[in-house]
Order: C-alpha cells, then structure tokens, then sequence
C-alpha cells in the first residue's frame, strides 16, 4: 500500500508537485502544476502542517497528498486530496484522517458539523465510489477555460467615452481591488468574506505581478471592476478573478478586461490563457467568455459531505 506516511513540509514543494503533474497527465493530459503554487498552498496562514497535511509514500515516491484548512471559523472546511490511479486504499486512509480532522476543527470553531468540499477533475484518479460511500456527493461544477492568442489580433481595446482602466501600482490601489473583489464575489457559491491580510495570502501577493491587475473605473460609479492576472505558470497565463460590481454590470465592464489581458498577455510571448468558471454563475459569465472565444480544457466538480 505504502511505506510512509507522515505530514508535508515545504521542503516537499517540489515532490508534491512531481506527484500533482503525474495526476494531471492522466486526468487532463498534460502536467500544469507548478511548484510555486503547491508552496503558496503550504504555506496557507490556516494551516498547521503538522496537523493539517499528509503525505503518503511508496519508497521516495509520494503516491497521495492531502491538504487542509478553514477559511469559514465556522462548520465549512476545504481539502485537497490527490491520489494516484493505483493506490485508492492509501488514499482512502488520507482521507478518513481528513475527515477527522475536519470534524475535529469546526468543533474547535464551535460547530455543530462539519461542511467539507473537495475539488476534483470530473474523471478523476479518485474512485469517487469511494466518496459516494462515505456521502460525499457532488454539489457544484466549474470548467477551466482557455483561448489561443494572436499579439497581431489580440491588441489593447479602446476605451469607451467615460471609462478608464488602470494598473494596479499602490497599495492604496490593492486595498482597493481587495474590496471590489468581497463586493463582486459576495453572493456567488461558498464564497469566504476574507479580510485585507488573508485576501493576499488568498491570492499570493508575494509573487504577483501587480502590474497585471487592473481597475476599472467609469465617470459616474467610480472604480467598479477589476481583473485579475498571474504571468508565473509555466503552462498559460492565467486569470484567477475578473470581478464587476452588480450596478455596473451589462455594461461591457469585464469584456473590456478580458480584452486588456489578453493583450497584455500576447504582448509578453504568451500563447494561451486560462481561467476558471462556475458553470451556475449567475451573472452570465460563462456566456461572457463564450463570446470572446473562450472553450472547455477540462471540468471541475465541488464534492460535499456534511459530518457529524
């Protein structure tokens, strides 16, 4: 089954990684984990490694990888939990110590439960008859998107009479898309209120570009939009949040954005980006990038169990 099992240290970073881009291969095709990513992961302000990460091994080989942590400080905590196609047995032992220890911390919050989610490719390593077992169940879908760029066709767009877009060079311009970004996402699914220091762990200030995220600002509302943009993967450019307040929204806003990076990205060298969707978002997102050529690279389903 496996040979060691014992927490993750940052000095795991780059094995865990390895282990990741494995799970990719077969799951999407192609390795898109990149170690930066797994560190900021480990480096997560709520969690304690020594009781909120596993790592199981075959050898010097991980073979399942867990990490938790709780963002709610009340009953809802998230996990990750990755597992080799062959090992489901130690996966299945990673997981029932997650379960535990889920349980064990929205207790300590004063709940009652637990509300656990888990993430996971829609054809998974995991054998997610193992999940229905214990009454995991999938509750929402996302789809990670992606669009080739042209730095011929992809060019700045112009701006209407009355709009503006700027980068995001200050602090006090940080603290400012911080709070577009709690008033934009407030009512979408399980969306966590952070504040202004766990917003940037949230988003691994220490290693964004902030020239790469910009605000939008019209005439009579004011700054009212933001986007989001990271030029650090090795596999695209990525767009973790584009965000438009609901009283700006219908007019162009977050197309104009979109448009902005993706300019900005041809101009660097980069040949594709990505984001990811809600495929329930109310706001007519998924549409939004339909339009402006946007399609399917692979599916996320959100996983749920509820303990007691």
């Amino acid at each position: 089954m496996f040979s060691l099992l014992r927490p993750a240290a940052l000095a795991d970073a780059p094995a865990v990684a390895g282990l990741l881009n494995e799970i990719d291969l077969v799951e999407i095709g192609r390795p898109e984990t990149d170690v930066h990513s797994v560190e900021a992961d480990l480096r997560h302000p709520d969690v304690d490694l020594r009781r909120d990460s596993w790592l199981a091994f075959d050898g010097d080989r991980p073979v399942v990888y867990g990490l938790l942590w709780d963002e709610s400080g009340g009953e809802r905590v998230d996990i990750d939990h990755y597992v080799l196609p062959d090992r489901q047995e130690a996966g299945l032992l990673v997981l029932a110590a997650m379960e535990a220890r889920a349980l064990e911390k929205a207790r300590g919050n004063g709940a009652e439960r637990a509300v656990v989610h888990l993430n996971l490719n829609a054809r998974p390593t995991t054998d997610v008859s193992l999940l229905r077992e214990r009454g995991w169940s999938v509750v929402r879908r996302h789809h990670v998107l992606r669009r080739g760029l042209d730095p011929a066709a992809d060019r700045p767009p112009r701006l209407p009479a009355g709009v503006r877009l700027r980068a995001c060079a200050v602090e006090a311009d940080r603290r400012r898309v911080h709070e577009l970004f709690q008033a934009a996402f407030a009512e979408h699914f399980d969306f966590q209120p952070r504040r202004y220091d766990q917003w940037l762990h949230d988003v691994d200030a220490a290693g964004l570009d902030w020239s790469l995220v910009w605000i939008a600002g019209a005439d009579d509302t004011g700054d009212c939009g933001f986007l989001m943009a990271r030029d650090d993967r090795e596999a695209m450019g990525w767009i973790p949040a584009v965000g438009v307040l609901g009283e700006a929204r219908g007019r162009g806003l977050a197309g104009l954005l979109l448009r902005h990076a993706f300019a900005a990205f041809a101009a660097r060298g980069r040949d594709t980006v990505g984001l990811g969707v809600d495929t329930s978002n109310a706001t007519g997102a998924p549409a939004l990038y339909a339009r402006h050529g946007m399609t399917l690279h692979y599916a996320v389903d959100t996983w749920e169990v509820v303990l007691r």
